[in-house]
């Protein structure tokens, strides 16, 4: 996860540098998570059936690939829209083909008792990545080195994974699929899954709440850091850059390490709710923000604030899903959550295209706001 935030900062940069176009970087965020949106039910299947450790391997593989890619068109000057769009697409296959494969993993590895606690232990190592993963990219885009040695850099750490799964211990046989959630099988599955859904205010609340920041906003903002970086004007720029992703992670990070190790917010809807109110507000003065010592503390409440609400939501949907069809309804909520980011590529990105990024983060977390204020006092949450 380190490796693939390094990529993103570096060839964000690069892009944003080459192009200056906002509807390409659009097309990262849409590209990236599309593949989630219309293949991750299919990876998913083959997750079940085949080896795992060699899909992921298979999926390294692609990552490593789409770096050294870059790298050459870094240094031959050659880089076009075309290929970046096609290496934007390659990256986003691979991450669909890894995601599912990761997780089987985590069942192989530490079974059925220990599984919520390898989960959370995930979810916090993964924002350690948010974070050092601009840092370094950052640093790596400074002179010394540059996107070209960086990039180059970046493909090298992915091999520890790759060769460690080679003969890693949890190959076919390990583990037990029992307890594994329910697989979505077709369109008439996930109709009766959202009916469920729809029926249940509890998951029905937390499923439109995190589908609407998904559609509305989503992460497509990261993709538009270079603009946003460059605008503020703070020194060099790709450092600036790098900091104002990390602040965004380092947020993440320490909500992830406080409400777990203290045991603070018990899951709710309505403290769901108004936490996710608060990374709107935090997300429109971002977007407003002209001074850099302004925009770092606000990305890093928007980070505290998402991991809390969005963690919470998932709590909430284990909670209260059917025992019988829990693998459904998380799935319909994966659906949600992370298929629907597909589109805030377009909310933000080529809105931003025509109004600039700043406007339409501000009017895209304004919009989510009212929706969100409007749920709230219809639904009168406990």
């Amino acid at each position: 996860m380190m490796a693939d935030n390094i990529e993103h900062v570096i060839s964000y940069w690069v892009i944003f540098q080459k192009f200056h176009s906002p509807a390409l970087l659009a097309f990262a965020v849409v590209s990236h998570w599309v593949p989630y949106l219309l293949l991750a039910g299919y990876t998913g299947g083959l997750a079940d059936r085949f080896d795992v450790r060699r899909l992921i391997q298979i999926s390294m593989l692609m990552f490593m690939g789409v770096s050294i890619c870059w790298g050459i068109m870094f240094a031959a000057d050659s880089t076009e829209q075309w290929k970046a769009m096609v290496l934007l697409v390659v990256h986003g296959l691979a991450g669909v083909i890894w995601a599912p494969a990761s997780q089987v993993l985590i069942h192989k590895i530490v079974g059925v008792e220990e599984l919520p606690s390898a989960v959370r232990l995930t979810a916090t190592g993964r924002y350690l990545a948010f974070l050092l993963g601009p840092m370094i990219g950052g640093s790596l885009l400074l002179p010394l080195l540059g996107p070209t040695w960086g990039i180059f850099i970046n493909a090298l750490i992915y091999l520890p994974m790759c060769v460690w799964l080679i003969k890693a211990p949890y190959g076919p046989g390990v583990g037990s699929s029992a307890s594994a959630p329910q697989r979505l099988r077709g369109i008439a599955d996930i109709r009766a899954t959202i009916r469920v859904v729809a029926k249940n205010p509890i998951l029905s609340s937390t499923t439109v709440m995190v589908g609407a920041s998904a559609f509305f906003v989503g992460n497509a903002y990261q993709a538009q850091m270079p603009g946003f970086a460059a605008d503020l004007g703070h020194g060099h720029a790709g450092f600036a850059y790098g900091v104002l992703l990390a602040a965004d992670a380092a947020g993440g990070l320490a909500a992830g390490v406080i409400l777990e190790s203290r045991g603070l917010l018990p899951p709710s809807v309505r403290t769901a709710f108004i936490l996710a109110m608060i990374w709107c507000c935090a997300l429109v003065g971002f977007a407003q923000a002209t001074i850099y010592a302004i925009a770092i503390p606000l990305l890093f409440i928007a980070g505290f604030v998402e991991l809390g609400f969005n963690s919470m939501a998932q709590s909430l949907v284990q909670l209260n899903a059917p025992a019988a069809i829990r693998g459904r309804v998380i799935g319909v909520f994966a659906m949600a959550s992370s298929g629907l980011r597909t589109f805030s590529g377009l909310s933000v990105g080529l809105l931003g295209a025509s109004i600039g990024v700043h406007n339409s983060l501000g009017l895209s977390a304004a919009a989510l706001l009212t929706l969100y204020l409007t749920i709230f006092a219809v639904r009168h949450f406990a």
